[in-house]
């Protein structure tokens, strides 16, 4: 009896690169003019005989096509599903995505713009994330509603340890829960599976309510690549409560207003000044230089810097921002 052929497999690295300009988190984002779809995260194939490990293959192709050298890189997740960008009856090889969350600061960015890539503020993709101004309206204007459509609905689903609607409570603060900004990916996945992002449709899903009533809910990307940020922001907000990531996102030299809208940024969320510098003070993750900055153009700032030597006294040294007020 002869053996079935196998589905070849491909193994591709696809990185979600952060950096933050202008008080706004910004995501690396390459275009393709083959695709409708506009935005998609920077990505290549794993060569073994070139590369020893996954992340000297990342590193090597993000600097060859991007011309960036990035800093803090960590592995996110194996994205391996298929159907999530298959088409029906698709043979071709099927595409194993490593996703990486790298960090690193914008420089002059001439090169990327030849090679027709850039930063965009990722609150473009995930405009309902961004609470530093308040409850987004996207929410109760389309979201909510929407979603509590689908919950309603009859379609069958398959046994799961909560219902929609608990899901819904949890992934999005209804009923008395409060929002948890590290919950980013749950929230595209319970929009992706109600079919309310444009993603969906394209991989052939059906939606809650007509498509004709669906506002577009934030912008597209590529493949998977949304589903990769989202994992991407998710691990970089819990990530700043436990590990000083965010000094990989600032400049040698900072002030602590600048350091707080940066984690603000990121967070998605208000910090009151004084309770942020007593957080700052206390986790000793800072030290004055010496130098103040007059860049605002009001009183002399002082200027900080990282104090590296937290990470030998402590294990976790972090910003445990606290619950959202």
């Amino acid at each position: 009896m002869s053996e079935a052929a196998l589905t070849p497999i491909e193994v591709g690295l696809t990185a979600a690169i952060v950096a933050v300009e202008a008080d706004e988190p910004r995501i690396l984002v390459a275009a393709d003019p083959a695709s409708d779809t506009r935005a998609g995260l920077p990505f290549g194939p794993f060569d073994p005989l070139a590369h020893r490990t996954f992340e000297i293959g990342l590193r090597a192709w993000v600097a060859a096509q991007t011309g960036i050298t990035v800093g803090y890189v960590e592995q996110l997740y194996t994205f391996g599903d298929r159907g999530r960008h298959a088409r029906p009856g698709d043979t071709g090889p099927h595409m194993i995505s490593v996703g990486y969350l790298a960090l690193t600061r914008i420089a002059d960015d001439a090169a990327l713009s030849a090679a027709g890539a850039g930063f965009e503020p990722w609150y473009r993709f995930f405009p309902w994330e961004d609470w530093r101004g308040g409850r987004p309206a996207i929410l109760d204007d389309a979201i909510i509603p929407l979603l509590e459509q689908w919950t309603r609905s009859a379609r069958s689903e398959p046994a799961r340890p909560l219902s929609r609607h608990e899901r819904l409570r949890l992934c999005f603060g209804g009923g008395g829960l409060p929002w948890d900004e590290e919950k980013v990916l749950d929230r595209y996945e319970l929009l992706y599976e109600a079919g309310l992002v444009e993603e969906a449709r394209r991989d052939g899903r059906d939606a809650a309510v007509p498509r004709s009533r669906i506002p577009p809910l934030g912008e597209p990307m590529r493949f998977d690549h949304r589903r990769i940020l989202a994992t991407a922001i998710a691990r970089l907000r819990a990530k700043l409560k436990y590990r000083p990531v965010v000094f990989e996102l600032m400049p040698e030299e900072f002030t602590l207003t600048e350091l707080q809208r940066t984690v603000e940024a990121i967070s998605g969320r208000h910090l009151h000044k004084q309770n942020f510098r007593r957080l700052v003070e206390t986790a000793a993750l800072v030290e004055p230089t010496g130098e103040t900055s007059t860049a605002t153009g009001g009183r002399p700032a002082a200027l900080f810097r990282f104090r590296r030597e937290v990470l030998q006294e402590r294990p976790a040294p972090g910003l445990r921002l606290g619950a959202r007020s």
